[in-house]
């Protein structure tokens, strides 16, 4: 359990840090709309991202992995793209997170969502381990 909220953390953090980066992706907070609200929106739209990459995400992954091999992986940026843009549809529809502007906006903020996820997720894997040697 620890190690879920951890990675909810990690992808909270990101999706701020890449709302911070890429002009095309923002975050709209529930009313009222104070530091309480903004947190709770990042944590709520970590976790919409983190149900989403986890089933539908893995879904296509293992139904597309022949266009994986052909296209060397680049299929990847389209992929995340896509469900980086489905989260803010489902988000959309509740009221409040994340909001796209477009794929090619999509594409650029799921490749710096991935980078900076996956360099905080390094920073912090002796945390994530349990482990003592740091």
């Amino acid at each position: 359990m620890a190690r879920f909220v951890i990675r909810l953390f990690i992808n909270a953090v990101a999706l701020w840090l890449t709302t911070l980066i890429v002009a095309g992706v923002q975050v709209v907070a529930y009313p009222p709309q104070d530091n309480i609200a903004w947190v709770l929106t990042y944590l709520m739209v970590a976790l919409i991202f983190g149900i989403v990459n986890g089933f539908i995400g893995n879904f296509i992954r293992i139904v597309a992995f022949p266009l994986y091999i052909l296209t060397l992986g680049l299929i990847a940026l389209v992929v995340n793209s896509l469900l980086l843009m489905l989260v803010g549809w489902i988000s959309e529809i509740i009221g409040f997170g994340l909001v796209v502007d477009g794929f090619w906006w999509g594409v650029i903020g799921a490749l710096v969502l991935s980078l900076i996820s996956w360099l905080i997720g390094i920073v912090l894997r002796p945390v994530m381990r349990g482990d003592s040697r740091r």
